[in-house]
């Protein structure tokens, strides 16, 4: 299908300039919103994350087990909104979590790089939902962005979209720090949503840039003119390098101020992180906690 030409109808993205001065008064905002509810919100749009070349089956059921236990040693706040492992985890993940209501996110498709034949992708994608994950987390095809053959980037995106079936949330990364500019940020962001992606996420975490506020207010933007031209709402993930409660706080406030108080949820907010978690608890309780 061809979608580079669907680009034309969305206004071109902003400067860095204009960016820069955005973010700017983000941050001033986002002093109002480092509050104990507006913690206990971002705790529960966490990923809870573990994508380590250590984890085993043994590592990965004590991580899970502990994010379930979490429902019972912290009643009075929501749990993650889902457990975030490589896809070969996917069932030892659902043995762990038992029938709670722990959410499993696999990240698939030739994830980190997503330099692989798109069969392997695929297959890696039905394997991931077929042991059980709820949530499936892809790359886009940087390199293709990166030489501007966006039907490719996207036509991938739409064949993933379709392996995962229409009951599986469908994360796109798309490593807003290789890509740098706001205008490819921006062409990233709309490919993947018209697509078929129910979030955009901006990174994998394992390149040395990973979330920026920048990319965040980009990407933010990208999907409030997509849900302007289609109606359909898209979520924002933000991953890779948020470890603070003030950061989290910032993603919150930038899609706060730029999408509404609709996109306050975890359905179409969230956030990849591992140690945040503890820190963000760690403000919530206001003692240093290490539950994770």
């Amino acid at each position: 299908m061809e979608y580079a030409n669907r680009l034309e109808k969305y206004a071109p993205a902003q400067s860095e300039a204009q960016v820069a001065e955005e973010v700017a008064k983000m941050k001033a905002a986002a002093e109002k919103n480092e509050n104990t509810e507006v913690y206990k919100f971002c705790y529960s749009s966490i990923d809870l994350t573990t994508l380590s070349c250590n984890d085993s089956d043994e590592s990965v059921t004590e991580f899970a087990k502990k994010a379930v236990e979490f429902y019972d040693k912290y009643p009075e706040i929501p749990n993650v909104a889902s457990i975030c492992i490589y896809p070969s985890f996917v069932e030892t993940v659902g043995l762990a979590v038992g029938d709670s209501p722990m959410r499993i996110t696999s990240v698939a498709g030739g994830f980190p790089a997503a330099q692989t034949f798109l069969e392997v992708k695929s297959l890696e994608v039905a394997m991931a939902v077929e042991n059980g994950a709820d949530e499936v987390d892809i790359v886009l095809n940087v390199g293709k962005m990166l030489k501007g053959h966006y039907d490719e980037a996207a036509n991938e995106v739409e064949v993933l979209r379709k392996e995962a079936g229409s009951d599986v949330v469908l994360k796109v990364i798309i490593e807003s720090g290789a890509l740098k500019t706001p205008e490819l940020i921006r062409k990233a962001s709309l490919l993947s949503m018209e697509a078929g992606a129910d979030f955009v996420k901006t990174s994998t975490g394992k390149i040395d840039v990973a979330a920026t506020p920048e990319a965040a207010v980009v990407m933010c933007h990208a999907i409030k003119d997509y849900y302007e031209k289609t109606g359909r709402k898209v979520g924002f993930k933000a991953a890779g390098g948020v470890r603070t409660p003030q950061e989290a706080v910032l993603y919150y406030t930038i899609v706060k101020e730029i999408l509404g108080d609709e996109w306050i949820t975890t359905d179409l907010f969230r956030i990849g992180a591992s140690s945040a978690a503890n820190n963000i608890l760690s403000a919530i309780e206001g003692k240093q906690i290490k539950f994770f």
